[in-house]
């Protein structure tokens, strides 16, 4: 029990990849690291039904990138921590205009992104 406790919070905490309860099957992949504790990095893919769903960061400096991976025919929620919305990019363009991107939001100290099937490179600066 003790290895699988560890490996369930090193994937749904340090990573940041989980699955929707209110979705089972990974249809609605939650991406959400908690970068800290000295870490710089960190990733975790996972084999599901629909394809893999991975998460993956990197600390660089002060800016943070993110990578999202979001199997074909699910959607993904990417809540990126201490971001400001906008300075967020995704493969260098502004996230408002980047494509499979439905919308991003500021909640807080934090920016919420939903997006389409795909593989996401969100940058920020981190505040």
């Amino acid at each position: 029990y003790a290895y699988g406790a560890i490996g369930e919070w090193m994937y749904q905490v340090v990573a940041g990849l989980a699955m929707d309860p209110a979705d089972p099957g990974y249809r609605h992949v939650l991406i959400q690291p908690q970068p800290g504790g000295g870490l710089t990095s960190a990733e975790a893919r996972l084999e599901t039904l629909l394809g893999v769903a991975g998460s993956a960061w990197r600390r660089v400096g002060q800016r943070l990138h993110v990578t999202a991976t979001v199997p074909p025919n699910a959607r993904g929620t990417v809540r990126l921590p201490g971001a400001v919305l906008a300075s967020v990019t995704e493969g260098g363009r502004a996230i408002a205009t980047a494509p499979g991107v439905r919308q991003a939001r500021q909640q807080g100290g934090v920016v919420v992104v939903e997006v389409g099937s795909g593989r996401y490179e969100l940058s920020y600066e981190v505040n």
